[in-house]
């Protein structure tokens, strides 16, 4: 009667957990965000997370989600922890997610071994495994708009231009400050190779998660190599470190470039005046001035249905980057819609979804977003677009612009495929299978 009576229970509870799946997917497509308000990263983590959910929210509450389906939005808090990352994957995994947004590159490269086995797409944008822009090895993660690769060179062709051309690389001395972890650690093989091809002289400094906030050893090295350049990969707590100590040694704030997660408000402001020509790499706009943006103020932020605490900070660098995250999202899903009906897709769908995904500078003015950002096309092969960068500059107070997009090096796509192919074989990764269309 016991045993009985235990599997009956068995029984109970895996037909429960089978039925709030179903109550789930009936309802709205679900969309997890891996969010970190918590922590070190926070400063920089916090307004990534209100973007995504707020763009998210406001399609629910204007248009009532999309092609006639509610999103179902839930965050799920990691503290850019890797492990802690790991854990909301296996639990939301459950609840049929039709994407995962990771928002972290050392839960990315744990996740992407994962994906094609549950068959869920993995959407880094603009961070991760810079290899997997190869679609024909990665069929089920997706980096666009670009790559840490397709970045750092464009970074290296911009200091170029400032050098009075690419030759007059040929002596410099640059340094690479950045984040010890996967994400930091990410674009190293290209400044190695750019360096050796170009004739520059990189020197790298690691700073280790509990010294971000304590950099003076670090900041010191740099005084006594005396480079021409700084370029930093950073993120939360490091950013506005390393920009106050840079500050702090007089180091020339005109040569010192971030990495485009290096780049928030929250990063510069604290210097001040300061941090004035600091400057960093970024792939869309900010600010309020978008027709989108102001629907999220009216159908959400001044509704009180957002997490945002200053209504200042809306249209923000890293506000804006969240809101970006979840404009892709949504164009994939609509993109998947399009071909399977407005209804609730699945994640084998949505992975379809976002290879076709064709973001135009036409369909961004119809969304609300005229001239944010360079158009998006995906391919079976191309997974991140390749998408060009522009650089901005801290004024004191603020952003502002101050160069024209600048494209990647020609030499980034071969290293790009020789590196998918590397990781093919060392992972023993199967053909891709799934047709292109």
């Amino acid at each position: 009667m016991k045993n009985k009576y235990f599997l009956t229970l068995i029984a109970s509870v895996i037909t429960f957990v089978w039925l709030s799946q179903g109550i789930m997917a009936a309802k709205g497509i679900y969309v997890p965000l891996f969010t970190y308000r918590t922590g070190a990263y926070a400063g920089s983590g916090i307004p990534n997370a209100n973007g995504m959910s707020d763009y998210l929210n406001m399609l629910n509450e204007r248009d009532g989600g999309i092609g006639g389906v509610p999103i179902i939005v839930e965050e799920c808090e990691t503290g850019y922890n890797t492990k802690k990352g790991v854990e909301c994957y296996e639990r939301i995994k459950q609840k049929n997610p039709v994407v995962i947004n990771p928002y972290s590159t050392g839960i990315t490269l744990q996740l992407i071994p994962k994906s094609p086995v549950d068959k869920i797409p993995v959407h880094s944008m603009g961070y991760g495994l810079s290899a997997a822009a190869d679609g024909s090895v990665f069929p089920w993660v997706f980096n666009y708009p670009s790559t840490y690769w397709n970045q750092a060179s464009a970074i290296i062709k911009y200091i170029g231009y400032q050098e009075g051309g690419m030759s007059n690389l040929r002596g410099k001395k640059i340094g690479f400050i950045y984040l010890e972890s996967g994400y930091g650690r990410e674009p190293i093989p290209l400044f190695e190779q750019l360096s050796s091809e170009l004739g520059f002289k990189l020197f790298k400094i690691a700073v280790a998660g509990k010294e971000m906030q304590n950099q003076s050893s670090h900041w010191l090295k740099v005084r006594k190599e005396k480079p021409d350049w700084m370029i930093m990969w950073g993120w939360g707590a490091m950013n506005p470190t390393a920009i106050k100590e840079a500050t702090r040694i007089k180091f020339n704030m005109e040569k010192f470039v971030g990495v485009w997660w290096s780049g928030g408000e929250n990063d510069a402001r604290p210097a001040g005046k300061a941090a004035k020509g600091y400057k960093s790499a970024n792939f869309h706009g900010i600010g309020t001035n978008y027709p989108a943006v102001q629907d999220i103020l009216k159908y959400v932020v001044d509704k009180g249905k957002s997490q945002v605490k200053d209504r200042a900070r809306v249209g923000e660098n890293f506000y804006m980057r969240g809101v970006f995250n979840s404009v892709l999202v949504a164009e994939a899903i609509r993109t998947a819609q399009g071909k399977f009906g407005n209804r609730v897709i699945s994640s084998e769908e949505m992975r379809w979804g976002m290879e076709n995904l064709n973001l135009t500078s036409a369909r961004l003015a119809e969304i609300g977003l005229p001239g944010f950002a360079n158009p998006i096309k995906v391919s079976c092969d191309d997974h991140a677009n390749n998408g060009p960068i522009f650089i901005q500059q801290w004024n004191g107070t603020s952003w502002e612009r101050v160069s024209g997009w600048i494209n990647s090096m020609d030499r980034v796509r071969p290293m790009l495929e020789k590196a998918a192919a590397d990781y093919k074989a060392k992972n023993s990764v199967p053909d891709r299978t799934i047709p292109c269309s």
